[in-house]
């Protein structure tokens, strides 16, 4: 019967992992085998080779023929070498005690060798790992910063907004102010005038009453008439300036309500523009909470 030394599979798939094991050559593959010699793992760098040195070197020197990838393995364990100086004993070449302190010298040297190969993954993974959470914090580093510079910026538009409405206010104020200054101008004005014609027409009333004494009842009755005339065009005058007073009234209130209307309006945008910055933090707040959450997941991942 034909005996191999070969590579039995198991392991999940996409992630296998195989059996050193002594099969006859006619049986499958992952089928029965006479013994088991160790495991072989590709999965990990460097990959780990777990095998029975002893008994493989018992297959080997009765007649096993190991396959390609076998071989290889056993070259790695150092079972082919071991061999060879194994036979050169046997031969009477060299002594059991020269084969034995090469075989620990290549050893010692393939050791030393894998450790350096083990030291170099290792620090190469570290370094990609400092890499990368470098690379991940300037990342987030440029969010942050662009998500506050998008809320100065609104809360700059907001201040604008602010300033625009108190100018509008002040201007509203000021406009107001005027209006009123220019109607209590006319209000003055007005009685001015009638104190003037009052004066005026009291003038001709004592000249009269003069005359009155003087002159005859006839001329009195006269002059009746023309005074009666007089209180008329004094009653017109003050019904005429009655309806322009009321007017300026009217354009003061509208012109109150108007500013005011602006006002109550600048200052529900200057809320409503608060409210849009405060719905921005808390998005970033919890965008950033997310992350976080996020990296220690990762992290704890990568702990396991």
């Amino acid at each position: 019967m034909a005996v191999k030394i070969r590579l039995a599979r198991r392991g999940r798939k996409k992630l296998a992992m195989y059996d050193v094991v002594v099969a006859d050559a006619k049986a499958p593959r992952d089928g029965r085998f006479i013994e088991k010699l160790g495991s072989y793992n590709p999965n990990a760098h460097p990959a780990m080779i777990n095998i029975n040195d002893d008994r493989a070197f018992y297959w080997i020197m009765t007649g096993a023929q190991p396959t390609d990838t076998a071989r290889s393995i056993l070259s790695r364990r150092g079972i082919m070498l071991k061999k060879h100086l194994q036979i050169g004993v046997n031969k009477g070449a060299i002594s059991q005690e020269e084969a034995d302190k090469r075989f620990e010298e290549w050893k010692n040297e393939k050791e030393t060798k894998l450790n350096q190969q083990v030291e170099l993954t290792t620090k190469q993974k570290a370094e990609q790992e400092r890499e990368r959470k470098a690379a991940e914090a300037k990342v987030k580093e440029a969010r942050t910063q662009a998500r506050l510079e998008k809320q100065k910026e609104l809360e700059a538009s907001a201040v604008a907004a602010a300033k625009e409405a108190a100018g509008e206010e002040v201007a509203a104020e000021a406009s107001a102010e005027v209006v009123e200054g220019t109607a209590p101008e006319a209000v003055a004005e007005a009685p001015a005038e009638e104190k003037v014609e009052a004066k005026v027409e009291e003038a001709p009333k004592a000249e009269e009453r003069v005359e009155a004494k003087t002159e005859a009842p006839a001329e009195a009755k006269a002059e009746a008439p023309a005074e009666e005339k007089g209180g008329e065009a004094k009653a017109e005058a003050t019904t005429e300036k009655e309806p322009e007073t009321e007017k300026k009234d009217t354009e003061t209130e509208a012109a109150d309500d108007k500013a005011q209307a602006k006002a109550e309006q600048a200052v529900a945008e200057i809320e409503e523009m608060e409210v849009e910055a405060d719905n921005v933090k808390a998005e970033a707040k919890a965008e950033q909470a997310e992350e976080e959450e996020k990296t220690s997941e990762e992290e704890e991942k990568k702990e396991k």
